[in-house]
């Protein structure tokens, strides 16, 4: 009996010494386990991190970017420029929003953390109340109902378009920052000539205004229209009387600023008007003048576009950076032209020319008037008429972007420099992605030539662009640069000095309002400038339709 004891007991202590045994094996497998995990994640990110920065590189061997004197590594590339864009878009269905930024130098002007604040309670806003949200149907419900109502959740403001892209493209900008102003939602009637242009701005949502929109043929609306603001003051169907209540007052307004907007129509960059018009559920807009400037003559918004804009002449900068993405099909336009012609030059120079049937001049006129400012500011080198060896100048070479309608300025330039050595010893080469002869608006494919002509413009180093033109005003805002202004011809011949520079990146405001609102009478121009000191484009600094 006691042998058998004894062996059960040494059974049970060597099973407990092989379940003891057993144990340890385990925590050692879980101990070896997380320590190769460990080394496989720090492998795997460490390679992740390494293979952003070879992709990184190639985008930049790809488009010329790399070896340039702003070249980007993977730290220094802001996709989200400073937190202006929000992160939450999937890249690819919007190839431009994220890549854009690394086509051109970083921008010096850092959007304010107020502003974009602002821009991500606008995004939550136009998420709850855009198209096809129960909100937006209740807003609906309430234009049919033949009048505006108090205390409505959602407000908005419908954008129509009317001229060229260019002056589209500043308008909706403008519109965006009264949206802003206001608490209102912005929508876009979008014709077929837009469509494909633009990727959307607003997260989870968009701001094209269904087709179902009750109010019919808007891009019909114009000075004559009863609904105008400045008819239903005429007609004494709205009052400007600031305790005035909401179902007193129509369902909607149409604002017509277009640039033969009347004084009725301008008393919108009024404060009392403005107190009014807020109370109005459904604003209509049209437009085809940059209005930022006027709202700064509100003092109702004057602490908010400060709080947002502490620069004040970089609100179409950062705004026009923010909302107008090309889509894929123009993105690829503008970065297989890139990479063709533009990429590998050390220097890239933009000349963007227009002319007006009612400032007429030449083609052999204005283009002297061209070189001459180029000459005149350095810009371009000067040609040797006698000497036809070849000069390298270390091999620095100049890629020149010409966008015109027409194709005759960019051949003379490209001949002359093709057929002469400049005086600097550069290799100067010019290019012209499309001549049209004729501006098609009406046209979706003009469009979009015009919009990736405007993108391309924007990643020069430096600007040419012909007073008066809204297509070079987009280009220089977005690219944050002060052009040299060509300024307006005078009996068909170039101006002496030919060009100017511009003292702001801002859109110049043409048609700015002469009416002071608390003085209650018209001022001079002298109260004006101050608000468009940067108008140097159109003569002594402003033009007023009166």
């Amino acid at each position: 009996m006691r042998t058998l004891k004894r062996i059960k007991s040494q059974d049970k202590a060597v099973q407990s010494a092989a379940l003891f045994s057993s144990s340890r094996r385990v925590r050692f497998i879980a101990v070896a386990c997380a320590v190769v995990f460990l080394l496989v994640f720090c492998q795997l990110n460490s390679s992740v991190l390494w293979l952003q920065g070879i992709s990184i590189s190639l985008h930049q061997e790809s488009t010329g970017l790399k070896g340039r004197s702003y070249t980007k590594t993977a730290e220094a590339i802001d996709n989200l420029l400073g937190g202006l864009l929000s992160p939450n878009f999937d890249e690819q269905s919007c190839q431009s929003r994220y890549q854009s930024s690394a086509y051109r130098k970083p921008s010096p002007h850092k959007p304010s953390s107020y502003l974009v604040s602002r821009l991500r309670n606008y995004e939550e806003l136009h998420k709850r109340c855009g198209p096809k949200s129960p909100l937006y149907q209740k807003s609906i419900h309430q234009l049919k109902s033949g009048h505006s109502m108090g205390l409505m959740e959602c407000n908005y403001l419908v954008w129509s378009p009317f001229n060229g892209l260019g002056n589209r493209m500043m308008t909706i900008a403008s519109a965006f920052v009264y949206a802003l102003l206001t608490n209102r939602v912005l929508l876009l009637h979008i014709t077929e000539d837009m469509l494909d242009l633009f990727c959307e701005p607003f997260p989870d949502s968009t701001w094209v205004l269904p087709s179902d929109f009750p109010v019919k043929d808007l891009e019909k609306l114009n000075l004559g229209s009863e609904q105008t603001y400045g008819n239903y003051l005429k007609n004494k169907k709205i009052k400007t009387d600031v305790k005035v209540m909401a179902e007193s007052l129509p369902p909607y307004v149409y604002l017509h600023l277009e640039h033969d907007y009347q004084h009725l129509d301008r008393l919108f960059f009024c404060d009392n008007d403005q107190q009014v018009l807020a109370k109005v559920n459904w604003l209509l807009i049209k437009s085809d003048i940059y209005f930022v400037p006027g709202l700064f003559f509100l003092s109702l918004f004057e602490d908010e576009l400060k709080w947002m804009f502490p620069e004040r002449e970089t609100v179409f900068h950062h705004l026009s950076r923010y909302l107008f993405h090309p889509t894929n099909s123009v993105w690829g336009m503008i970065t297989r032209y890139y990479i063709s012609y533009m990429a590998k030059a050390d220097e890239k120079m933009g000349i963007q020319i227009r002319t007006f049937s009612w400032m007429p001049i030449s083609i052999e006129n204005f283009a002297n008037q061209i070189l001459a400012c180029s000459w005149q500011e350095n810009l371009l080198p000067s040609i040797n008429q006698n000497m036809t060896q070849a000069g390298t100048n270390g091999g620095r070479t100049k890629a020149v972007l010409v966008t015109s309608l027409n194709s005759e300025y960019c051949e003379k330039m490209k001949s002359m420099y093709y057929e002469h050595t400049t005086s600097t010893g550069e290799i100067i080469s010019f290019s012209q992605p499309s001549h049209e002869e004729t501006q098609h608006t009406e046209k979706q494919t003009h469009n979009q030539k015009a919009l990736a002509e405007m993108f391309l413009l924007s990643y020069c180093d430096v600007l040419v662009t012909s007073g008066w033109s809204t297509f070079g005003y987009v280009a220089q805002g977005i690219a944050s640069l002060k052009p040299w202004i060509l300024l307006s011809p005078k009996d068909q011949k170039a101006p002496n000095p030919p060009c100017r520079r511009a003292m702001s990146m801002e859109p110049c405001f043409h048609a700015p309002p002469s009416y002071d609102c608390k003085a209650n009478k018209n001022v001079d121009f002298g109260a004006i400038l101050r608000h468009v000191k940067h108008c140097e484009d159109v003569g002594n600094g402003i033009k007023l339709y009166d």
